[in-house]
């Protein structure tokens, strides 16, 4: 029995930083610019969790 592309596993898009572009097409960059964009915002709200931490406990110990 063939199996349409669509009912195969798809495999986990990765990136590693300043890999070789040049076999990869235009939908698997999108795809990757997506994963990227995500990892940053995921990246950006920790670190605004750590600031307001880090203020919190910076203004309790400064009395």
């Amino acid at each position: 029995m063939k199996m349409d592309e669509d009912d195969r596993p798809k495999k986990k898009i990765a990136h590693e930083i300043g890999a070789d572009l040049s076999l990869v097409s235009v939908e698997e960059l999108r795809e990757r610019v997506v994963l990227l964009k995500e990892e940053i915002a995921r990246l950006e709200a920790d670190i605004g969790r750590k600031q307001a931490s880090k203020s919190a406990a910076d203004s309790f110990f400064k009395r």
